[in-house]
C-alpha cells in the first residue's frame, strides 16, 4: 500500500483512499460471487464509488493477483497483523472469493 492517504488505480483513472480500499476488500470478502446485487452492495459499502468503478477496481485486483501467483511480482514481507488475528482471516476470505 502506498504511504500517502490516496492510491491511484492504474487503469481505472479513479483515486481510492486507503479507507475505501479496506472497505472494498471487506465488502468483497462479505459479498461472494453468488450474492444478489453483489456489485451494487460493494459500491454502497465503499461509498463514493460507482458500480463501474468497483468492477474496474476488482478487475485490477484480479490481474494483480494473477501476476503475483505466476511469480511475475515478488511477494512483500508483510508484518504481523497484530494481536486480534482478524487480519489474516479477512485476507483468507478475500482470496477464497477471488478464486472464482
Amino acid at each position: 500500500m502506498a504511504s500517502s492517504s490516496m492510491t491511484s488505480s492504474r487503469s481505472s483513472g479513479s483515486t481510492w483512499t486507503q479507507r475505501q480500499n479496506k472497505q472494498f476488500e471487506e465488502a468483497l470478502a462479505y459479498y461472494n460471487k453468488d450474492s444478489p446485487d453483489r456489485w451494487h452492495n460493494i459500491a454502497r459499502a465503499v461509498g463514493g464509488k460507482s458500480v463501474e468503478e468497483v468492477k474496474r477496481h476488482y478487475d485490477i485486483l484480479v490481474r494483480d493477483i494473477m501476476q503475483i501467483e505466476s511469480d511475475q511480482v515478488p511477494l512483500p514481507n508483510y508484518r504481523d497483523f497484530g494481536s486480534n488475528g482478524r487480519g489474516f482471516a479477512n485476507e483468507q476470505r478475500l482470496l477464497k472469493n477471488l478464486k472464482l
